[in-house]
């Protein structure tokens, strides 16, 4: 029997032939070497479960993976062929509405992850800008947005991609978040919105949104400006209503006229999976909504990407009528006491400073190096994930607050009390080994994933 025929029979090919990487492969393989290479390449990848960077959702339950899977081949675009989903997703919208406070009907859609609904609802805010500039028959040539150094990335992409002049409030060693006293310097007739970060991806704290609402109102009573609030409750926005149902963050402020959130995140489903509502239907500039129908009938549609799955809607919904507000509440808040028992355990330990867990945060925990040692947060990112596989990020915070470099761990509904426990004692074990042999070698350090977009 030849080499060929031994790998018909018992397959294996993929272990003594490179997989394909670069030319186009000339010949397939069957189903199953095809599935067991990409499963071989995939091993080599990172633990979920020590994986405490990411924001993002690594576990759902098993009915919502059948769910997720039975459905993987409904374009969601189409409304024509899957009209159910499409009103799947007006019911998530509604639901969404509902659960922040929308005084009335209104509007939205789901979204590639927030980065899509940011782009659109900023979008929003200029249109909508533009449309009063212009019947005032003033200029519309300078639009700004004004929002803090807290915020993702995806904002300064916004303006630079669709030529908005960015005005961004720095940060300050010791104040990670933005006020009203912070944004009223940099307002103006041009001022096409404020945003407001409702779970930062620095720290998990959320910004002054009650101040800064007070501020605008007050603006536009004394200075005829119209301002509006975008909120990126990205994390936050499926964290807040359960676990400080009681803080003013959402519509129930006059001035908060859209909203974006991430289903993949605390909305706990797979990515990706983003919403963007509007406080009322108005509040969406009729000009960003198409009507196109090449697919069968005549639809409406209001986003960047066209052709999408719908499996994520479904999951969605599914977590809604699955949880309800009950399970949220329960989900929000193991979570949250998890995340007090490693910042206790932290703070016990006499080596570390816990950044804000007093304070309305997000559930995770960002920690500091209290006092001077050989070695700095970055050291005791690489020696935890060398000594125990943990990917704990260590990043430096934005301008003005650079010189400050923290540690932050998501503790998510995966995590039990015991990896808690486990994960205290291997950052205290990673502290005494540097304490031993000093800081890493710079090397190291670039062999760790670090930052807040994981």
């Amino acid at each position: 029997m030849t080499k060929r025929d031994d790998m018909a029979l018992f397959g294996n090919r993929f272990l003594t032939v490179p997989a394909p990487s670069e030319a186009f492969p000339a010949e397939g393989m069957s189903a199953t070497d095809a599935m067991r290479l990409v499963d071989v390449d995939l091993a080599m990848e990172g633990d979920p479960q020590r994986n405490l960077a990411t924001f993002v959702t690594t576990w759902m339950e098993p009915e919502a993976q059948r769910l997720i899977a039975e459905n993987l081949h409904r374009n969601f675009i189409d409304h024509a062929e899957y009209p159910i989903s499409a009103e799947i997703e007006q019911r998530c919208v509604r639901m969404l509405a509902d659960l922040f406070n929308a005084p009335g009907r209104t509007t939205g859609c789901r979204t590639q992850g927030s980065s899509e609904a940011i782009m659109l609802g900023a979008l929003s805010l200029k249109w909508k800008w533009r449309e009063r500039r212009q019947a005032a028959k003033l200029s519309v040539d300078q639009p700004n947005l004004v929002f803090g150094g807290d915020v993702h990335v995806v904002w300064e992409k916004f303006c630079r991609y669709f030529d908005v002049e960015p005005r961004i409030v720095p940060l300050a060693e010791g104040k990670y978040t933005i006020g009203p006293e912070d944004v009223e310097p940099h307002l103006d007739e041009n001022t096409i919105g404020v945003v407001a970060v409702l779970g930062t991806t620095f720290t998990g704290h959320k910004d002054d949104v009650v101040g800064i609402d007070k501020l605008l109102r007050d603006i536009r009573k004394e200075r005829d400006l119209d301002i509006p609030i975008h909120v990126d409750g990205a994390s936050g926005a499926f964290v807040w209503p359960f676990l400080y149902p009681d803080s003013k963050w959402d519509f129930r402020l006059e001035q908060v006229r859209s909203i974006n959130v991430s289903g993949h995140k605390y909305g706990l489903v797979y990515p990706g999976i983003g919403w963007l509502v509007f406080r009322e239907e108005s509040d969406l500039a009729k000009d960003l909504v198409f009507e196109e129908n090449y697919l069968g009938k005549t639809d409406a549609t209001f986003t960047l990407n066209f052709s999408t799955g719908a499996s994520m809607v479904l999951a969605q919904y599914y977590n809604f009528v699955r949880l309800g507000r009950q399970g949220y509440t329960y989900v929000m808040k193991i979570m949250q006491e998890n995340a007090h028992a490693l910042a206790d355990n932290l703070r016990s330990g006499g080596r570390f400073e816990v950044i804000g867990s007093d304070l309305e945060q997000l559930p995770l925990v960002a920690f500091r190096l209290a006092g001077q040692h050989a070695y700095d947060e970055s050291d005791v990112a690489w020696q935890l994930a060398a000594e125990r596989g943990w990917m704990v990020p260590a990043y430096t915070l934005p301008p003005n607050a650079e010189r400050v470099k923290i540690m932050r761990a998501l503790v998510k509904e995966t995590l039990s009390r015991e990896q808690i426990d486990r994960l205290g004692q291997d950052i205290d074990d990673a502290c005494r080994t540097l304490d031993e042999k000093g800081a890493t070698h710079r090397t190291e350090r670039a062999q760790v994933k670090r930052g807040t977009g994981y």
